[in-house]
């Protein structure tokens, strides 16, 4: 301690005589803590980067070179798709892949990864050609990814002079709007200046939509060769769009194992969650809500989202791992075997049908539909691979549009249900590679539910009303719903475990009055109901608050009260609460005639006729679109004909109306 006294005590006296900035001790301090952060920083492995399965670009490279790389390029084609379950998507790649046949260049593009104000630009390519497969969602509306190019649509000046188009539109009859979206996009590129050079196309899906698609597209590609002087050169053959790499030695943490966008999402979870980045969602609630009967109908709770009642949820379900596993032992190759599909052309902005590097046990359980009819397209690729001549004959066959080939494939495929393994089973000179066949399959689509629950009341819960199908085809084959069979397998274990479904919200039009004292009239039978459980939820809540809360009347239905008669115990006990004004409910085969919400609407009609011409009442409908919405709105033509005294025309335009004002909503499906 004396020699450490005795050096502080002249410290200061030298400070004074050469006041140095840092002492000895400073510098050393410095130069190790200096030397440590430079070693880090050398030393440090840096972070590898983690591959993201993404396709965008902007339309400025659209250039002849992106077709043609080195060459002339005689004609560009640019196939836009505005799709929400996958079919507009499978149209717009399959018209790109024509393109080949017929000796040009053709790319299929999702507008919400490009600048669509640069449409215009397409006119600075040489015999260009725009198509756009649009198909048309809910009321009317554009398809999410298509949404930003309809708000441009609607609201540029610009001009697109030179720009040649053509449209085919993708929609349903049974809807109040069938084609909406396609009919626009078609009228609104015609108004802008473009230059429609094929008339548009109209595909139903409540008749046959792949017969609409083949049959126009049959007409549209003669038409555009004699269009612009193109010679119809394609051969009649298989084109290979992807290429198979076989990684032998891959570190597996770079495999993709069912994720949709960035590799390794599912273990490190980052907002914002939406289509190529859903949430997993734990699974708290799964039970049988029907009582008795041979139908399964389940409630399920997931954890841990934001949405508002009305919203629907998307999840993204895996298919029956049997039928993978058969499929794998049908073609005789190794599931795990990890592959990458890269593209031939090595300009494309799609890099591969999937995510890659993947198995092929990945691929058909979380990225292809193996379940649905494949379209006539995947037959006539397939047909080469049949050693049978009479099985190669029948599936060329399958894929004209001559008549006795429609009605081969109606019958043999659609009437028959028969999914790829169906066909290969039944097909036995079929064994087609299994790269090929992963490479024809459609993505595995989200499915698509109506939430029950209101966010007031489960702020954290999002409800699932679902009834489970399952149903045996002409050939004796049990077909399993892929979503509902998949859910009713998210059990709560009773060790705590708790299971996961990926999903995300998609916001909905299908929303209460902004004056809760307006009454609400609901239709809903079946698991139509699901929205309205939200809604009645929600107007208690609100009669808690102390608010003013106009009637709230229910009309729902089912086949018989002690089977299957959802939601009883709540419903009642809203009706005792006086949450719920009137519940009505058709039991449709308790008696010799059947009743259904139509006819219970019939019986109230004064009630009715009130609440909507004096009352403003809002009207909400979800269900099936083909019979139930129709019938409703059928039933409301009538009650407007007798107690307001219209004609036909006139009841149909004064619903009409109510739609335009909001104050008729749909939330239906086929």
């Amino acid at each position: 301690m004396a020699d450490v006294e005795a050096e502080s005590s002249t410290q200061p006296e030298a400070m004074e005589e050469e006041n140095p900035l840092f002492s000895n001790l400073d510098l050393f301090l410095f130069t190790l803590i200096a030397g440590l952060i430079i070693y880090w920083f050398m030393s440090r492995k840096k972070a590898e980067p983690i591959p993201e399965f993404k396709n965008w670009g902007t339309l400025s490279e659209l250039k002849e070179e992106r077709f043609l790389p080195g060459q002339p390029c005689t004609w560009n084609i640019v196939v836009f798709y505005g799709s929400q379950t996958g079919t507009g998507e499978e149209f717009a790649n399959r018209l790109s892949k024509d393109a080949q046949r017929y000796g040009m260049k053709g790319m299929a593009a999702d507008p919400e990864e490009y600048d669509m104000s640069e449409l215009s630009r397409l006119a600075e390519i040489g015999n260009s050609l725009a198509i756009f497969c649009m198909a048309t969602y809910g009321e009317g509306d554009p398809t999410d990814n298509a949404q930003d190019f309809y708000d441009w649509l609607q609201e540029t000046d610009g001009e697109l002079d030179g720009v040649n188009y053509t449209v085919f539109a993708l929609g349903n009859k049974t809807y109040e709007h069938y084609n909406a979206m396609g009919a626009y996009v078609d009228k609104r590129l015609e108004e802008l200046g473009a230059k429609r050079v094929f008339d548009l196309g109209m595909g139903d899906d409540d008749g046959n939509l792949e017969e609409d698609f083949v049959t126009w597209r049959e007409q549209f590609w003669p038409a555009m060769c004699e269009h612009f002087g193109v010679e119809a050169s394609g051969e009649d053959s298989s084109i290979r769009q992807y290429e198979l790499k076989e990684h032998n030695d891959i570190n597996m943490n770079k495999v993709y194992t069912g994720e949709l966008g960035r590799l390794k999402s599912f273990e490190t979870q980052k907002p914002p969650f939406d289509a190529k980045n859903p949430f997993l969602a734990p699974v708290t609630v799964n039970r049988k809500l029907n009582k008795a009967g041979d139908r399964h109908l389940m409630l399920h709770f997931l954890d841990e989202m934001v949405y508002e009642s009305g919203d629907h949820v998307a999840v993204y379900p895996t298919n029956d791992t049997a039928i993978v596993n058969r499929l794998g032992q049908i073609l005789g190759v190794d599931l795990d075997s990890v592959i990458s599909l890269n593209n031939l052309d090595e300009e494309s902005n799609k890099k591969h049908p999937f995510p890659c590097p993947t198995t092929y046990r990945t691929a058909l359980t979380h990225y292809l539909d193996i379940i649905h009819p494949p379209r006539t397209n995947v037959l006539y690729e397939l047909a080469q691979y049949a050693t049978d001549p009479k099985d190669q004959e029948n599936m060329r066959k399958m894929a004209s549009s001559a008549p006795e080939g429609k009605a081969l494939y109606q019958s043999f495929v659609l009437e028959d249900n028969r999914n790829i393994l169906a066909i290969l089973e039944d097909l036995p000179s079929l064994r087609p590679p299994i790269d090929h066949l992963c490479e024809l399959m459609p993505r595995l689509q989200a499915r698509y539910y109506s939430i029950a629950s209101s966010s007031k009341v489960h702020p954290n819960s999002i409800h699932i009303c679902a009834v489970l199908v399952e149903y045996t085809t002409k050939t004796g084959r049990l077909t399993k719903g892929v979503a509902t069979t998949w859910l009713k397998n998210k059990l709560v274990a009773d060790n705590g475990h708790k299971s996961t479904v990926p999903m995300y919200i998609r916001k909905s039009q299908f929303r209460l009055p902004f004056k809760a004292s307006n009454p609400v009239i609901m239709v809903g039978p079946g698991t139509g109901i699901a929205p309205f459980m939200g809604f009645i939820q929600e107007r208690g809540w609100l009669k808690e608050q102390g608010k003013e809360v106009g009637e709230t009347v229910l009309y729902c239905g089912c086949r018989h009260k002690k089977e299957d008669y959802l939601y009883q115990e709540e419903l009642e006990e809203a009706e005792k609460m006086g949450v719920i004004t009137k519940l009505n409910v058709a039991f449709s085969r308790d008696q010799e005639q059947k009743v259904y919400v139509q006819h219970l609407l019939r019986t109230n009609k004064e009630d009715l006729w009130r609440q909507i011409h004096t009352d403003n009442a809002h009207i909400y409908i979800c269900g099936d679109a083909r019979n139930m919405a129709r019938d409703v709105q059928t039933a409301f033509y009538e009650i407007a004909e007798e107690l307001g005294g219209m004609t036909r025309t006139q009841a149909t335009d004064y619903i009409k109306k109510l739609m335009t004002k909001g104050r008729y909503s749909q939330d239906v499906w086929s």
